[in-house]
């Protein structure tokens, strides 16, 4: 398995884990996996393009990296919003006010699982 599909079956495992969070009313855990699967669907088309992946979690960071015209500048500013759900939905000691209205609710959730499965949509329709 090359690493792009390695990459992307991560990012496809942490969509599900994602969708089952969703059904449970845990929505930091969406916004979480959320961002997790995005940041794999973006180093997997780093992969495709040849580039080795960068040793950050930060999703402006990896988009950084991306050429200047990608399949992604329509998102780019929603995907960097997906940043701010990394650590605060892992840890309950973070400082208060990491995220501005506390932990994230349904809508945050909705909106980060349709972000993550259209980057994965656009990351899968490319490297196939």
């Amino acid at each position: 398995m090359s690493a792009v599909q390695n990459w992307l079956r991560f990012a496809d495992e942490d969509l599900k884990m994602a969708k089952l969070a969703m059904k449970e009313g845990l929505y930091n855990q969406v916004c979480f996996h959320c961002q997790q699967a995005v940041e794999k669907a973006l180093k997997g088309f780093l992969s495709h393009l040849g580039q080795v992946s960068p040793k950050t979690h930060k999703l402006i960071d990896i988009l950084s990296l991306l050429p200047e015209r990608t399949p992604f500048e329509d998102l780019e500013e929603s995907i960097g919003l997906l940043d701010r759900f990394y650590i605060p939905t892992r840890y309950p000691d973070v400082l208060p006010g990491a995220l501005p209205n506390g932990l994230p609710d349904r809508e945050d959730a909705e909106e980060a699982l349709s972000l993550a499965e259209e980057v994965l949509a656009r990351v899968r329709g490319i490297v196939r």
